[in-house]
């Protein structure tokens, strides 16, 4: 009954994300009934958050169940699983990923109804209606394209297993947080359509749609950076970013959302950038949504993409069409009526805000190519790969321009600044760069330019990034100003790992016999022996390494992992983390002579990559605390007046 109940609740969800849509557009469209039908979407858009909430809920509950009388769960799951992966496995698909989708934006979407007082009520309206008719048609692709809770026939005994890569905990993290972050900027899209159809574009509607934006920001960095994670330690090949296509499908939407935040965060304090606030609207839900195309179209081949037949992607890209070139059709007729925001002068905040947001754009430009031409070009017959290569030297060097923009951003004055000024006041950050630079030259052992440079960047950042705490008193500044602090070290912290796994990695690939040390950076490896292990749902060879640095031993294991429910082999790697970094080991096949394959990597200061993402993220988050703190005062004060 639960699968019956679940696709109930869809179905009356479908026909409320309709009767959302069709309100709001008699209600702005109308005279004599009009405050009636505008009062009636609010509820029409929480009712149906909470019927497709349900229908998420029922799905999990199916696959808690193990009911292999549907389809989904015999091709997904498997009654020996542990709950963890029976849990997460909900969504470990093509059909389970799509209504966890559209649960978030329907649950978003009532919050927006529930929650937003702050813009009027025709602005609101239009908003619900646009997100109303986004949720329609993703609504219509599950139930006539990938229904998640069709019946078999005839129910087999058990089920087909979970693809043994996604049996990690990562699982239950990593989607939810990337779906989240997707459905802020659908939000966002949302505000920027209805502001659009009011005519309402100024520094309400930005104050309205920030927090989503914010939101959607901070999902994506930790979605990104745990599935970074993730793919490191689970796939055992020692990277934490391969340029994979679907790895750029949920970074393009990161690189739009981020320069959105900054030109949001303009207009709704500085009444500047509109038409750029609103562009950045659609181009950000655009990146989200060619992200959903690309990993379930089925035209890429990537351990992380659904490959599903081509009439489910061409189903998602007319979506696509009729979604963006709707708005892009509704911004060429009314961004005539969008005025000017304030003015200001060349050396001013605003203006560094507006180079930030064009390097970003460049960047996104740049994946977005990169990542589409081979698909491209593969349609005309002709077979090329875009690798590391490409966008190392394309994107890496403009994003280098960019992290020094960063560092100057906050040393600048809104609306008009003085260049000797600003100079004056990036003398430390300007010395922590050419200290770290001479460092690197004594004793950086010759590394490359990109890496030499990023890693004085990166200083001249961390500097900078609290630069605008200096001389203030700590009780009085605001949470947002800690937000962003935390935010800009956080990308110092990441640089700088990036920069260091690049530069000081060292690598061995040897056929070693027991008793027999390796060695790699500073420490001497011995493999002790290999011997069978047997887990809740697969059997393993377990190497057993003696890891000695100092005078002190560890012990790393790692696996090579047997899966029956579906047959497969995976590689566990084994890590060592020490505050100077981590020693990264994966055991390969034996070589008839007694000996067995090791990979070892030491890997200095790697895990700032990962650190600097969770501080980025906090940043994020005490940035829109602060900021939803700040407005409810002001609306507190505004009242008691």
């Amino acid at each position: 009954m639960m699968a019956e109940a679940g696709l109930a609740a869809l179905w009356l969800a479908a026909a409320l994300a309709m009767a959302q849509f069709v309100l709001a557009a008699l209600g702005l469209a109308g005279r004599r009934s009009a405050p009636e039908l505008l009062a009636a979407v609010r509820p029409v858009a929480i009712v149906q958050g909470a019927l497709v909430g349900l229908a998420m809920a029922l799905l999990i509950g199916v696959f808690l169940a193990s009911d292999m009388s549907v389809d989904l769960v015999v091709r997904n799951s498997h009654s020996a699983k542990p709950w963890i992966y029976k849990f997460a496995g909900a969504w470990g698909n093509h059909e389970g990923s799509m209504l966890l989708w559209v649960a978030i934006l329907g649950v978003a979407g009532a919050a927006v109804a529930w929650f937003e007082r702050r813009l009027d009520e025709r602005t609101l309206v239009a908003t619900l209606g646009a997100q109303g008719l986004i949720a329609l048609g993703f609504y219509a692709f599950l139930l006539f394209s990938s229904n998640p809770f069709a019946r078999m026939a005839t129910p087999p005994l058990d089920g087909l297993g979970l693809n043994p890569v996604l049996q990690d905990p990562g699982l239950a993290f990593h989607p939810p947080t990337l779906y989240a972050g997707y459905v802020g900027l659908s939000v966002a899209f949302s505000f920027a359509v209805g502001a659009l159809v009011t005519r309402a574009v100024g520094p309400a509607f930005a104050r309205a749609m920030r927090p989503w934006v914010l939101g959607a920001w901070v999902f994506l960095t930790l979605g990104i950076t745990a599935g970074s994670y993730w793919a490191y330690y689970e796939l055992g090949w020692g990277g934490y970013w391969f340029w994979d296509p679907v790895e750029n499908a949920s970074l393009m939407p990161w690189l739009a959302a981020t320069a959105l935040l900054h030109s949001v965060t303009v207009l709704a304090t500085r009444d500047g950038l509109r038409a750029w606030t609103v562009m950045l609207a659609v181009v950000a839900f655009s990146m989200s949504m060619l992200g959903t195309f690309l990993v379930r179209s089925g035209i890429l081949t990537s351990v992380h993409a659904f490959a599903v037949d081509p009439e489910r992607g061409a189903f998602i890209l007319v979506l696509l069409g009729l979604y963006i070139g709707g708005a892009l059709a509704l911004f060429a007729v009314r961004i005539g009526t969008v005025r000017s925001g304030a003015p200001f002068d060349l050396v001013s905040r605003e203006a560094g805000l507006v180079v930030n947001n064009l390097l970003l754009s460049v960047i996104l430009g740049i994946v977005l190519i990169g990542t589409l031409y081979p698909i491209v070009a593969a349609g005309f017959g002709v077979q090329l790969s875009v690798g590391p290569p490409f966008f190392n030297r394309t994107a890496g060097a403009v994003a280098l321009v960019l992290v020094a923009l960063v560092g100057v951003g906050p040393a600048l004055r809104w609306r008009r600044d003085d260049g000797q000024a600003v100079i004056a006041r990036l003398t430390w950050p300007i010395a922590a760069v050419a200290f770290t630079a001479a460092g690197l030259l004594v004793l950086g052992g010759g590394i490359g330019p990109l890496p030499f440079i990023a890693l004085s960047l990166a200083a001249g950042l961390a500097v900078a990034s609290v630069a605008p705490l200096w001389g203030r008193n700590p009780a009085r500044t605001p949470l947002f100003t800690y937000g962003m602090v935390l935010a800009h070290l956080g990308v110092a912290v990441s640089i700088a790992g990036m920069a260091s796994d690049a530069a000081f990695t060292r690598e061995r690939l040897v056929a070693a016999g027991v008793g027999e040390p390796t060695l790699v950076g500073p420490y001497a490896v011995t493999l002790d022996g290999v011997t069978p292990r047997i887990g809740d749902n697969w059997t393993a060879l377990e190497g057993r390494l003696s890891v000695v640095r100092d005078g002190g031993t560890e012990i790393l294991r790692p696996q090579t992992r047997f899966f029956v429910d579906p047959v497969t082999t995976t590689s566990e790697s084994a890590i060592l983390t020490t505050s100077g970094g981590q020693l990264y080991a994966v055991l390969g096949q034996p070589d008839g002579r007694g000996r067995w394959q090791l990979r070892l990597w030491w890997k200095p200061y790697v895990t700032f990559i990962w650190l600097g993402g969770v501080l980025i993220a906090l940043g994020g988050a005490l940035s829109l605390v602060g900021r939803v703190r700040r407005e409810r005062r002001s609306v507190a004060r505004t009242a008691h007046a």
